[in-house]
């Protein structure tokens, strides 16, 4: 008979799958603390030596760290998703950020049209949330606040498309636009009139992302990264002229 024996889970492997879940999920995030072992030990209803067991067994896994004195971490486990060499090669060719807004192009489509069919209420809420505080932030001189939104606006869209590899895989890709390796965002912001259109192309997103319309929301993510990969454009162009301008310019003097 192909029957085996029920056997009970211990109670240190149910907490390893639920926080498991946590990060899989993308809820818990790289570099995050984990509450105290009092706090999660109650909150989970477990003994602190089978939470112990548990940390220890992630920890050996790396999906947690311990930090003496600090607390428990989850990992750093995006820093693995591209090598140093081949962030350094990222950094310094033009035809690595082109690829990369034809990637994001690609995978935000699809994360927008999913997220208008698949998101809850809640999720349309967050990226509406965090909508409204990129209005708000649009109205500051320093475009710094207004900038972090951004990524964190698309971040909501793909967190609610709800699928793990993709949201692991992007979220690891924002982490290098943070860092500023594909190009600087911050030069986007610092223009009042990009920064409109920028803020506009945001509306569109959101306002078809909370009509619930799979179509017009691919469509507007695709509108907004043809933008984006416009003013890069724009942006090599004008620095190539200044370039020669300026030679010109210090030829013109010795003459």
């Amino acid at each position: 008979m192909p029957f085996l024996k029920v056997q009970t889970e211990k109670l240190s492997h149910s907490v390893v799958r639920q926080i498991e879940q946590l990060i899989l999920r993308g809820i818990l995030r790289p570099g995050e603390r984990l509450p105290s072992e009092r706090d999660m030990a109650d909150k989970l209803g477990v003994s602190r030596p089978s939470l112990r067991d548990a940390i220890a067994d992630l920890c050996e896994r790396g999906l947690l760290v311990t930090r003496p004195g600090a607390g428990v971490f989850v990992a750093d486990v995006l820093g693995s998703a591209f090598s140093e060499a081949l962030i350094e090669l990222f950094s310094t060719h033009e035809e690595a950020v082109f690829d990369y807004i034809s990637f994001r192009r690609d995978m935000e489509g699809l994360a927008a049209e999913r997220a208008a069919r698949l998101g809850s209420e809640t999720d349309l809420k967050v990226i509406a949330t965090i909508f409204a505080k990129m209005e708000a932030a649009h109205q500051k001189r320093d475009p710094s606040d207004e900038a972090q939104l951004d990524a964190e606006f698309h971040m909501a869209i793909i967190e609610a498309s709800h699928n793990v590899i993709m949201l692991h895989m992007l979220r690891s890709m924002f982490d290098l636009l943070r860092q500023g390796v594909f190009y600087n965002r911050q030069v986007m912001f610092r223009n009042r009139m990009t920064r409109d259109q920028l803020l506009d192309q945001h509306r569109a997103i959101n306002a078809a992302l909370q009509s619930r319309d799979p179509v017009a929301a691919k469509a507007a993510v695709t509108a907004h990264l043809d933008y984006v990969e416009q003013s890069f454009t724009d942006q090599i162009r004008a620095e190539k002229h200044e370039a020669i301008a300026r030679q010109r310019f210090e030829h013109e003097q010795m003459r």
